[in-house]
């Protein structure tokens, strides 16, 4: 067996995996790419540790990059093993080896929140910068979650009274729709529609996917969201606002909805994200809690460093 027919039956049977690190997610970010997993084995020969990763090549480039809609890659470990510093501290050379066996340019991927390696990593060689996302640990009490959102989300809610939950948006319906809002405030979308049916395709069909929109009495669209979820955290992977309904309330109503459903599917809510001031700031009054996680990266060919500076500089 391959390494990745291994890794999806791991993936299958062991919970501790999270979403983004998923074999079946990984082929629908990936699909038409090339990605595989380096595992590492204990002495029983039990895989320990897995890092999962996406290959690009541009010639004369080979490197590791984080797949579009992906917030966490990096390195999965066996629970049994988070508090064994000797083991993940071997677990780390073992994967610094293999992964300069790989010939690359260029490494990057966000590890998941509280994952002991970026440190260790970082001794060996690796950078580490923080990120942060936002979070809601605690979905047991819905009245206590909504008393926690600011004065100003309180409102929000209020505006958006006469708006309605719609959950029968199609995939096709909600691409087209995040492209208009994109368009209006003169932005691209960063997905294409083939790329989008077939992550949300997958998700739904596994159930772990879900489309929420906010309409009014006429139909119109005033905000959507494309969810996805494993039995840890609800993501609000994709949300849109229709800037001609920006004032409605509607993207109050979507998270508040999203939250509704965290409580169904899952055990804690996040937001995904943002680094962006404005973003995260929306994301703060709805009483969540800051969290950090790191990107690991490293160049191993300088000349790199030039075609990244260029695609930096543009996107």
């Amino acid at each position: 067996m391959t390494n990745k027919e291994i890794y999806a039956e791991l993936c299958e049977k062991d919970e501790s995996i999270n979403l983004f690190q998923q074999s079946w997610w990984l082929n629908a970010v990936c699909a038409g790419k090339e990605w595989d997993v380096l595992l590492s084995r204990d002495e029983q020969g039990e895989i320990q540790a897995a890092l999962p990763y996406l290959l690009r090549k541009r010639r004369p480039f080979s490197y590791v990059i984080m797949p579009q809609q992906t917030q966490i890659a990096g390195i999965w470990l066996r629970p049994d093993k988070a508090d064994d510093a000797e083991a993940v501290n071997s677990i780390a050379d073992e994967f610094t080896a293999q992964l300069h066996r790989l010939r690359l340019s260029y490494y990057c991927q966000n590890f998941p929140i509280g994952s002991p390696f970026p440190e260790v990593l970082a001794s060996k060689g690796f950078h580490i910068k923080e990120r942060q996302t936002y979070r809601l640990e605690d979905l047991s009490d819905l009245d206590k979650i909504i008393d926690s959102f600011s004065k100003n989300k309180k409102r929000q809610l209020q505006k958006a009274l006469a708006l309605h939950l719609d959950t029968d948006m199609s995939e096709e319906d909600f691409y087209r729709f995040h492209k208009e809002c994109l368009e209006a405030k003169k932005k691209k979308i960063s997905y294409t529609r083939e790329f989008f049916l077939v992550l949300s395709r997958k998700s739904m069909k596994r159930e772990q996917g879900k489309i929420l929109a906010i309409r009014d009495a006429e139909g119109n669209t005033h905000a959507a969201v494309f969810v996805v979820w494993d039995k840890a955290s609800l993501y609000y992977l994709i949300p849109a606002i229709n800037p001609d309904f920006s004032d409605s309330g509607a993207g109050a109503l979507l998270a508040l909805e999203a939250i509704k459903l965290a409580r169904q599917v899952s055990r804690s809510f996040d937001f995904e994200g943002s680094m962006i001031r404005g973003v995260a700031n929306h994301y703060r009054q709805f009483g969540t809690t800051r969290q950090t996680y790191y990107q690991v990266y490293k160049t191993y060919n300088a000349l790199f460093s030039v075609p990244m500076f260029f695609y930096r500089m543009f996107n």
